[in-house]
Formats: C-alpha cells, structure tokens, sequence
C-alpha cells in the first residue's frame, strides 16, 4: 500500500473522492484550532492584563523581559491560530480548497511552537515569583522538554499514515 497515494488511499479504503478529503481535512484541522484558539486567547487576555496588577512593578528587569516575550508569542499564536478563518475567507470561493488547508496547516503549527513559547515563558515567571529562580529554571526546562517530546517527537515517531 506504501506505492498508493494520498488521494488512491483516500479513494480506496475510505470510498472518498479528492474533494471529500479535502472537505474532511478541513473540518478536522477547524476541530483542532477551535481547541487550541480558545486557550491561547485566554492566555494572551490573561498576560494583557498583568501589567496593571500592583506588584507588577517589582518584577525583574529578567522577568519583564520574559514577560514580554510571553506576550509577544502569546499575541503571535493568537495571530497564527485564527488566521486559517482570514485565509478561507480569501481562497474558498476560488476553489482553492487545498490550498487553504496547507495554508491553515502551516499557520497552525507555526502557532502551536508559539503557544509551546510562550507557555515556557509563564511557567519561567511564575515558577521565579513563587519559588525562586533555580526552580523556574527547573520548570521551564521540564516545560520545554515536555513540549519537544509530546508536540514533536511522539507525532513524529508514529507509523506514517495515508490519510
């Protein structure tokens, strides 16, 4: 079966034409963004309104500037995980289906490595506030590490599919 394409796979063992594949490749990555888009926003609405708290200001030079690169990723993943919507709007009466998808597919995972950021990032500040800044080292490394294992290395290991 490894000589058959995506789109004989498709055809051959799901009964499915190219435009159903596509139809359900769609609807499968919007499943996917709406779960990850509702985290991300409450993340980057959480991280908007740190600045205004009182003890803001006795954060570290070191922890504002990882503040800021928690929002800047957290704004960006933001960005990235809705713009597959900005995308379909553009391309979905031109027939370009799949193009849509590879575009949708490639801004996805360029904001889920973002979120993976700026999550480390959160996990630095806050491990450094509660308990101290070895332990926020701690934390963000097993952060980090965890992501690259399960975001990464897991998917990647599995059996290649042709669906």
């Amino acid at each position: 079966m490894s000589d058959l394409t995506q789109e004989d796979w498709s055809l051959k063992e799901r009964h499915e034409t190219s435009a159903q594949r596509l139809d359900r490749n769609w609807s499968s990555l919007l499943q996917e963004l709406r779960v990850v888009q509702t985290g991300v926003q409450l993340l980057t609405g959480f991280l908007l309104t740190l600045p205004f708290q009182q003890h803001f200001d006795t954060l570290s030079p070191l922890l504002k500037g990882v503040y800021l690169v928690a929002v800047a990723a957290s704004v960006m993943a933001t960005l990235l995980l809705v713009s597959p919507v900005a995308a379909h709007r553009i391309l979905f009466r031109q027939r370009k289906l799949e193009a849509t998808i590879m575009t949708a597919h490639r801004l996805a995972l360029a904001g889920l490595g973002l979120l993976g950021i700026a999550l480390a990032a959160v996990t630095f500040i806050i491990f450094a506030v509660v308990a101290g800044s070895l332990w926020s080292m701690v934390a963000c490394g097993v952060a980090v590490a965890a992501f690259v294992i399960f975001w990464i290395i897991v998917p990647t290991m599995q059996k290649p599919s042709h669906d």
